[in-house]
Parts: C-alpha cells; sequence; structure tokens
C-alpha cells in the first residue's frame, strides 16, 4: 500500500508502529496541533502532518486516492459519523482498507450510572456527563449505509475492578 491517513493521530499511537514495508507516506490528521506536534514519525516513511477537524468537513483528498485509512479510539469523538463515514469511503481507492476502533455502547456504563444515581441523590435529578456511545450495531448500519463492504465488526468486553 501506498497512502495511509490516520484520522485522529493523537501522538502517532499508529502511525510511529508504521513501517516503509506497510506504507509509503502516511497523513496524520488531528484537530489538536500540541498532540500532533509530540508524535514522533516513523523512520523511511513519508509523513505528513494537518491539524484538523474532522467532524462534518470534507477530507482533503481526491476520490480513490487513498489505500487505506486508520483511526484508533477518537471516532466517538465525532458528531457527524455517518458524514464521515461517507468521506473516509469516497477518499478510499476501490478494495481500501478502513481500520477503526472506538469506544462504544456501554462503555463506562458503571461510572454512568454512579454520576446518575449521585446527583440524582443530591440534586433532585441529573444531566449527562459522560458523551453517548454508538451501539455496536448502529456501526454497522451506518458502514453499510455510507457503501462500505464486506463489513467486519468485532467487540472486546473489558471489565475493569477495583478494590
Amino acid at each position: 500500500m501506498e497512502v495511509a491517513v490516520d484520522i485522529g493521530s493523537g501522538r502517532g499511537w499508529v502511525t510511529r508502529h508504521l513501517t516503509d514495508q506497510s506504507v509509503g507516506r502516511v497523513t496524520a490528521i488531528e484537530m489538536s496541533e500540541g498532540l500532533l506536534s509530540s508524535a514522533p514519525d516513523p523512520p523511511d516513511i513519508k509523513v505528513e502532518k494537518l491539524v484538523m477537524d474532522v467532524d462534518g468537513n470534507e477530507l482533503p483528498f481526491p476520490d480513490n486516492s487513498v489505500d487505506v485509512v486508520t483511526s484508533s479510539l477518537s471516532l466517538h469523538w465525532v458528531n457527524d459519523l455517518p458524514g464521515l463515514f461517507r468521506e473516509i469511503n469516497r477518499i478510499l481507492k476501490p478494495d481500501g482498507v478502513f481500520i477503526g476502533g472506538m469506544f462504544g455502547g456501554e462503555t463506562l456504563m458503571e461510572l454512568r450510572v454512579s454520576l446518575q444515581l449521585a446527583e440524582l441523590e443530591r440534586e433532585g435529578g441529573f444531566s449527562p456527563h459522560i458523551s453517548p456511545f454508538v451501539e455496536v450495531r448502529d456501526i454497522g448500519s451506518l458502514l453499510n449505509r455510507s457503501n462500505f463492504s464486506m463489513i467486519t465488526i468485532d467487540t472486546d468486553d473489558l471489565k475493569v475492578k477495583y478494590p
């Protein structure tokens, strides 16, 4: 693969692991200039760093020009997820690959419930303090409506207990 795009690159958690055997060049997109500037550049790969908010905006790439798009744990911040999925599909070459990981469904449920109960007890009502997460079944529908094919969705349930 020649061209890669990493959306929500942060400090380069994905890009730092790319090699010249996997891609020729990568564009790291992040909303925070500070995070992006602190990301290390992988050796032997041309890296372009682009500061932009992808939420509701067109991605600055021609149609069918990107081999692989990645996004690691940043899509839960996007308000217009269907629009972003359409944009990702637009820039991907035929048979291009989108690999994304995001929080969803029941993430932080115990924290949400405990905050609601505490606020209900003290204030007599509550308001949300944690962003809503997309349900896993809805992700498949959103990708399908955005004309992705060969969709594979995998989930991991991790329970962390504290003493």
